[in-house]
């Protein structure tokens, strides 16, 4: 096909250019098929759909390794979505994730349209929702490595029974309390919060004592 194209263009035959709707379609059309070959595959590995224009999932798509979907134009997840890895949707206008969401790994939000998390939410790795307009968090919320929820301007509050394995980022939020029974596996950093003038470190620690490391205010 190539060399018929280079033989017409040779002898100044016009080939009609394809229109940019055409093109976007066919973009779409061979991202799917890169899909459906993956599943096919036994949906082993990574998954990198990356810097494409990828607009949809097929329901109960499973990835054995991470999967990559930053700087796309989705702007949901189907039902049943299991990654074995991580999940990257930064720079995406993603709003809201399925209820039955399974990530094993990180899941990075940074710089998403993410307003909710679907309850009982459980991430195996770090969880990133820095910069977005997120106001509230799902009560049963577990996540095995760190938080980083810095600068999320919309953000007072934290539910009861937050479980975070690695440190917890709440810099240069509006939070103004934390629950009892909050547990941090590593640091509580608190700089530029409400709470952080409102209280010593003292007073902090014996309001939330499930924090095992350093309380930074």
């Amino acid at each position: 096909m190539i060399k018929l194209l280079n033989i017409l263009r040779e002898n100044k035959i016009l080939v009609p250019r394809r229109s940019p709707e055409e093109r976007q379609k066919n973009y779409q059309i061979a991202l799917q098929k890169k899909i459906q070959q993956y599943i096919k595959d036994g949906g082993k590995g990574n998954l990198d759909l990356e810097n494409t224009p990828i607009q949809s999932l097929p329901p109960g798509l499973k990835v054995g390794g991470n999967l990559y979907l930053s700087n796309t134009p989705i702007q949901s997840l189907p039902p049943g979505l299991e990654v074995g890895g991580y999940l990257n949707l930064r720079n995406t206008p993603i709003q809201s994730l399925p209820n039955d969401l399974k990530v094993e790994g990180g899941l990075y939000l940074t710089n998403t349209s993410i307003q909710s998390l679907p309850p009982g939410l459980k991430v195996g790795g770090n969880m990133y929702l820095e910069n977005t307009p997120i106001q509230s968090l799902p009560p049963g919320l577990k996540v095995g490595g760190f938080l980083n929820l810095e600068s999320c301007k919309n953000l007072k509050s934290l539910p009861d029974g937050l479980e975070v394995g690695g440190a917890l980022i709440l810099s240069n939020t509006p939070i103004q309390s934390l629950p009892p029974n909050l547990k941090v596996g590593d640091d509580l950093y608190l700089r530029g919060t409400p709470i952080s003038k409102k209280y010593t470190g003292k007073e902090i620690r014996k309001m939330i004592p499930g924090v095992e490391g350093a309380i930074f205010r």
